[in-house]
Protein backbone atom coordinates (compact mmCIF):
# COMPACT_ATOMS: atom_id res chain seq x y z
CA UNK A 1 0.00 0.00 0.00
CA UNK A 2 1.51 3.16 -1.10
CA UNK A 3 2.20 5.62 1.69
CA UNK A 4 -0.21 8.16 1.19
CA UNK A 5 -2.56 5.14 0.64
CA UNK A 6 -2.09 4.24 3.95
CA UNK A 7 -1.91 7.70 5.68
CA UNK A 8 -5.56 8.26 4.31
CA UNK A 9 -6.25 5.11 6.12
CA UNK A 10 -5.40 6.16 9.59
CA UNK A 11 -7.20 9.16 9.18
CA UNK A 12 -10.56 7.08 8.78
CA UNK A 13 -8.93 4.41 11.64
CA UNK A 14 -8.52 7.78 14.09
CA UNK A 15 -11.78 9.46 13.57
CA UNK A 16 -13.70 5.54 14.00
CA UNK A 17 -11.66 5.86 17.30
CA UNK A 18 -12.51 8.75 18.79
CA UNK A 19 -16.38 8.35 17.62
CA UNK A 20 -17.24 4.86 19.45
CA UNK A 21 -14.74 6.07 22.53
CA UNK A 22 -18.06 6.88 24.07
CA UNK A 23 -19.36 3.40 23.24
CA UNK A 24 -21.12 4.00 20.24
CA UNK A 25 -20.75 5.52 16.73
CA UNK A 26 -23.55 7.99 16.87
CA UNK A 27 -25.79 8.95 13.64
CA UNK A 28 -24.98 12.75 14.19
CA UNK A 29 -21.12 11.64 14.29
CA UNK A 30 -21.73 9.93 10.99
CA UNK A 31 -23.82 12.83 9.47
CA UNK A 32 -20.78 15.19 10.44
CA UNK A 33 -18.17 13.33 9.34
CA UNK A 34 -19.66 13.60 5.29
CA UNK A 35 -20.60 16.73 6.01
CA UNK A 36 -17.03 17.98 7.39
CA UNK A 37 -15.28 15.84 4.86
CA UNK A 38 -17.55 17.03 1.60
CA UNK A 39 -15.37 18.89 -1.02
CA UNK A 40 -12.07 17.52 0.49
CA UNK A 41 -9.83 15.38 -1.94
CA UNK A 42 -9.55 12.37 0.46
CA UNK A 43 -12.78 12.65 1.53
CA UNK A 44 -14.22 8.99 0.08
CA UNK A 45 -10.99 7.29 0.83
CA UNK A 46 -11.58 8.64 4.30
CA UNK A 47 -14.81 7.58 4.77
CA UNK A 48 -14.23 4.41 3.28
CA UNK A 49 -11.70 3.86 6.22
CA UNK A 50 -14.29 4.70 8.77
CA UNK A 51 -17.17 3.12 7.46
CA UNK A 52 -14.64 0.02 7.39
CA UNK A 53 -13.75 0.38 10.37
CA UNK A 54 -17.19 0.64 12.23
CA UNK A 55 -18.70 -2.09 9.80
CA UNK A 56 -16.33 -4.75 11.23
CA UNK A 57 -16.40 -3.48 14.56
CA UNK A 58 -13.24 -3.28 15.52
CA UNK A 59 -12.12 -1.85 18.77
CA UNK A 60 -11.23 1.68 20.33
CA UNK A 61 -7.87 0.25 20.55
CA UNK A 62 -6.91 -1.16 17.36
CA UNK A 63 -8.19 1.37 15.59
CA UNK A 64 -6.32 3.69 17.28
CA UNK A 65 -2.99 1.71 17.58
CA UNK A 66 -3.25 1.11 13.92
CA UNK A 67 -3.68 4.96 13.18
CA UNK A 68 -0.81 5.58 15.69
CA UNK A 69 1.55 3.55 14.02
CA UNK A 70 1.36 4.85 11.12
CA UNK A 71 1.09 8.61 11.73
CA UNK A 72 4.23 7.78 13.73
CA UNK A 73 6.09 6.05 11.19
CA UNK A 74 4.75 8.97 8.42
CA UNK A 75 6.10 11.58 11.01
CA UNK A 76 5.02 15.50 10.73
CA UNK A 77 2.65 16.31 8.41
CA UNK A 78 0.49 19.52 7.27
CA UNK A 79 -2.64 17.37 7.37
CA UNK A 80 -2.76 16.43 10.86
CA UNK A 81 -4.29 20.08 11.61
CA UNK A 82 -7.20 18.72 9.51
CA UNK A 83 -7.33 15.86 10.95
CA UNK A 84 -7.56 17.24 14.10
CA UNK A 85 -10.56 19.41 13.49
CA UNK A 86 -11.91 16.97 12.51
CA UNK A 87 -11.55 14.80 15.65
CA UNK A 88 -13.03 17.74 17.22
CA UNK A 89 -15.88 18.84 15.18
CA UNK A 90 -17.56 15.32 14.61
CA UNK A 91 -16.91 14.25 18.85
CA UNK A 92 -19.13 17.66 18.87
CA UNK A 93 -21.98 16.62 17.04
CA UNK A 94 -23.36 14.46 19.46
CA UNK A 95 -24.39 16.32 22.38
CA UNK A 96 -20.69 17.80 22.79
CA UNK A 97 -17.29 16.28 23.43
CA UNK A 98 -17.77 13.27 25.79
CA UNK A 99 -14.72 13.07 28.21
CA UNK A 100 -13.63 9.51 26.39
CA UNK A 101 -13.93 11.10 23.12
CA UNK A 102 -11.52 13.84 24.57
CA UNK A 103 -9.10 11.75 26.12
CA UNK A 104 -8.58 9.91 22.87
CA UNK A 105 -7.19 13.01 20.97
CA UNK A 106 -5.34 14.56 23.89
CA UNK A 107 -3.65 10.53 23.89
CA UNK A 108 -3.53 11.38 20.08
CA UNK A 109 -1.53 14.47 20.82
CA UNK A 110 0.83 13.38 23.00
CA UNK A 111 1.69 10.86 21.96
CA UNK A 112 2.52 11.92 18.38
CA UNK A 113 4.35 15.46 20.19
CA UNK A 114 6.58 12.73 22.08
CA UNK A 115 7.28 10.72 19.18
CA UNK A 116 8.68 13.52 17.16
CA UNK A 117 10.22 15.35 19.85
CA UNK A 118 12.12 12.35 20.48
CA UNK A 119 13.15 11.68 16.84
CA UNK A 120 14.87 15.26 16.66
CA UNK A 121 16.63 14.33 19.79
CA UNK A 122 17.96 11.20 18.74
CA UNK A 123 19.55 12.71 15.76
CA UNK A 124 22.13 15.71 15.97
CA UNK A 125 20.58 18.45 13.90
CA UNK A 126 24.35 19.29 12.69
CA UNK A 127 27.43 17.77 12.47
CA UNK A 128 30.39 18.39 14.66
CA UNK A 129 32.63 18.96 11.62
CA UNK A 130 29.79 21.73 10.51
CA UNK A 131 31.19 24.21 13.07
CA UNK A 132 27.53 24.89 13.87
CA UNK A 133 27.27 24.60 17.83
CA UNK A 134 30.75 24.81 18.88
CA UNK A 135 31.48 27.55 20.97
Amino acid sequence: MAEEDRLIDAFGELIYAVAIADGIVQEEEVTALKTILMGHPWAREIQWSFDYERSKGHSLQESYAKALETFKEHGPAPEYQYLLEILERVSKASHGIHPNEAGVIRNFQRELREKFLRDLEDHELYSNDSGFGNS
